[in-house]
């Protein structure tokens, strides 16, 4: 008995108090579902990373006024480097996202070249610059797939001058010169979104070079290479975007 008369006092009460505004149309509401924000991409940002290359380049000789070996001869070298820069990217949907960048590699990839004839020297490629546009696609809101294409210009250290038979050093302070030539890059990555304005990304590039001439000097009659370098190199680091938060 006790506890049926608890029951109507309970279903009274609930009658009481929230009967008019069921009546009503009234229905008690429920907190807005909490949606996490995406990183924004728009901004100014500077980056920095470390990563590895490869360089070939097809050579021919020349004298003064005759071919020495018309036959391209093939050189190449690989080492480590490390890359700095700066950039800016608009995200104009909420998908696309473009923007300029500008890198400085600083490198150690060395390698040797030969003029086919008698002569080889040690050469590094040991600093590049880029300066280009790039344009992705986000595959989520913290994943850009993106392009990479420009301007770009590089330089290969010079070195003494060895036999390349006997492996001597030649006498006479002979010596092959430095090289220093633009061409265009084209690169392909990955960017991805961590917390507060950091990134990361992966990128792999591939650049082409203009056939400039490098001196052989100090031995008679003085040699010309046309060098002509293509350069391969794979970079992975950090992001931060100034203007970027979570």
């Amino acid at each position: 008995m006790r506890r049926h008369l608890s029951r109507i006092v309970v279903a009274t009460f609930v009658v009481y108090a929230f009967g008019p505004a069921i009546a009503d149309g009234y229905e008690p509401s429920t907190p807005p579902a909490i949606v996490e924000r995406g990183p924004t991409w728009t901004g100014f940002y500077g980056n920095a990373g470390l990563g590895y290359g490869i360089w070939d380049a097809e050579t021919t000789t020349y004298a003064p006024g005759r071919c020495v070996s018309c036959a391209q001869t093939d050189n190449g070298g690989k080492g480590w480097l490390g890359e700095v820069g700066v950039g800016y990217d608009y995200q104009f949907t909420s998908r696309f996202v473009a923007g300029v960048l500008f890198n400085y590699d600083f490198s150690s990839m060395k390698g040797h070249t030969s003029d086919a004839v008698f002569t080889t020297a040690e050469t590094s490629n040991d600093n590049t610059w880029f300066i280009g546009i790039r344009a992705g696609w986000l595959m989520t809101p913290d994943i850009l797939n993106y392009w990479s294409v420009g301007y770009t210009q590089t330089h290969f250290s010079g070195g003494a001058l060895h036999n390349s038979y006997t492996g001597a050093v030649l006498p006479h302070n002979a010596r092959l010169e430095n090289y220093s030539a633009g061409g265009w890059f084209i690169g392909g990555g990955l960017e991805v979104a961590m917390h507060n304005g950091w990134f990361w990304r992966s990128e792999a590039r591939y650049a082409d070079y203009r056939d400039e001439a490098r001196t052989e000097s100090g031995i008679s009659p003085v040699f010309q290479l046309n060098f002509d370098p293509v350069v391969g190199t794979a970079t992975s680091g950090i992001v931060y975007k100034f203007d970027c938060c979570r």
